[in-house]
């Protein structure tokens, strides 16, 4: 067998993934609130971009029987590089119209020095639990070690304001006078406000606050002492029996507990609010629905107009600056035409679950249609990766709520006429179950499967425990409460 080494060419295609591409493809899966955030720092770093301002806030767009969306077509792709020939941007008016200036040198506009301060720096920031506890140590009657003792112990707080571990692990890395102190300094900080802090397991926050409440029924304690466990699971008559009483007087001591606060801490809350700013407005007019891109807050970008002339008639620049220029210049313009694509194919996704869940829109989540990504993908002619991308981090505002894109795709249960019926259609059905049961008999999830089944629904019990779970609601044995 003759082995021997050969050179041969062959010529192949491959996706070249550019700088520019990546860029255009970051920004379709980022939400509204960061891409403003991206676009205002490129227009720090890039002389290039110039934000200009426009009567017009919101993109309006007609589904019925209108055009898409006024103006051209978008002029970048996502699937291929279009690069910019930078040196034929003061010629080529057709593609650059839209993004220049009016033709204006650089303004020279006289300019207020004295910046106002920023809202952000006028607000307080909320009191967190550590500190609120922390100003109560330091007004109380402890020094020393028990002071310093009681500041680690505050320092090791959970968020919910529990003790997480035994007071000598906590305390053992300050020395043993502190140690020492520890249980004085525990004791005290349980006499704090919000009651119930400083707990070390949940049966101690709560007769914590029984105490501070001055709660005198003895039953109250030996429930939270010996049978929080049957509470959570609402063997009532389990407790009844080993107290020896009625379940009547169980069922008020039960409901005397649950008034009590499981989370001391929770009402400072170690978690910032997530704001959501909706990227496209659904409404109906008359018969006829509108889409409304969400464009409020986002700079509007052009190509700023000095720079281009400095570019067009800078025969006397440096090599080195004329290429600092042209790169600038094609990163402006791809930032541009990649913020345009996002925005036309977020259009485009909108407009094709509209056509596709006009039903949801028009009655609400029972009418719910069955949608994978595939379906919109093929409608409107992009990749599925691409519908993934641009539905992520985005919320769509209509007149049933708000809703990230995402919610409208959800998989199909067969319903025993053949027909499908989507998964969110169906946790609604099992919501609206559990409302109307009797609070004191609540409902299995097999008896929950078998009355959908008499709607024709055919759910096993086990798919109903998990979209129950998924919903955040109790099983029945947990539902149940008193008369």
């Amino acid at each position: 067998m003759d082995i021997k080494t050969q050179l041969q060419l062959k010529q192949t295609q491959q996706l070249v993934m550019t700088p520019q591409l990546q860029q255009a493809i970051r920004l379709l899966q980022l939400s509204r609130m960061e891409l403003v955030e991206i676009v205002r720092q490129e227009m720090l770093e890039n002389p290039f971009l110039d934000e200009y301002a426009s009567a017009e806030t919101d993109t309006e767009v007609s589904i019925d029987g209108m055009s898409e969306q006024p103006g051209e077509e978008a002029t970048g792709s996502l699937d291929r590089e279009d690069e910019v020939d930078v040196l034929s941007i003061p010629n080529d008016i057709s593609e650059w119209q839209s993004y220049m200036d009016s033709g204006q040198s650089l303004p020279n506009q006289a300019r207020d020095d004295q910046e106002q301060p920023s809202f952000e720096s006028m607000v307080t920031a909320p009191t967190t639990l550590g500190e609120h506890l922390l100003w109560q140590l330091h007004m109380s009657h402890l020094e020393g070690a028990e002071l310093a003792a009681g500041e680690a112990i505050i320092g090791n707080l959970t968020e919910d304001g529990y003790v997480p571990s035994p007071l000598e692990e906590i305390l053992s890395p300050y020395g043993e006078e502190i140690v020492a102190a520890g249980p004085r300094a525990l004791e005290t900080i349980q006499d704090f406000d919000p009651p119930g802090v400083g707990a070390r397991d949940l049966a101690e926050c709560l007769l914590i606050q029984v105490r501070q409440l001055g709660i005198s029924d003895p039953l109250v304690g030996e429930v939270i002492r010996k049978y929080l466990d049957e509470v959570g699971k609402g063997d009532f008559e389990k407790i009844a029996k080993g107290l020896g009483v009625p379940v009547s007087e169980v069922f008020r001591v039960v409901d005397l507990i649950k008034e009590l606060e499981p989370k001391p801490g929770r009402p400072f809350g170690g978690r910032e609010a997530i704001y959501v700013s909706p990227d496209v407005y659904l409404m109906k007019m008359g018969e006829e629905w509108m889409i409304l891109l969400n464009d409020d807050g986002m700079p509007k970008l052009r190509i700023n107009s000095y720079y281009r002339e400095l570019l067009k008639h800078g025969s006397s620049m440096t090599p080195e600056d004329k290429e600092f220029l042209l790169e600038k210049v094609r990163s402006a313009s791809w930032l541009i035409k990649s913020i345009d694509q996002r925005q036309r194919t977020i259009y485009k996704v909108t407009r094709s679950i509209l056509d596709k869940q006009r039903d949801f829109f028009e009655k609400g989540v029972r009418f719910l249609k069955p949608m994978v990504l595939r379906d919109v993908a093929d409608d409107i002619g992009v990749h599925e990766s691409t519908v993934s991308r641009i539905t992520t981090q985005k919320y769509l505002h209509c007149p049933q709520g708000l809703f990230e894109l995402k919610f409208f795709f959800n998989p199909g249960i067969q319903t025993l006429s053949g027909e499908m019926l989507a998964s969110e259609s169906v946790r609604a059905k099992i919501r609206d179950i559990i409302r109307a049961e009797d609070a004191a008999k609540p409902m299995s999830d097999q008896a929950i499967a078998e009355m959908l089944r008499l709607e024709g629904i055919d759910i096993a019990r086990r798919t109903v425990a998990k979209y129950r779970e998924a919903m955040a609601i109790l099983p029945s044995s947990r539902r149940k409460k008193s008369r």
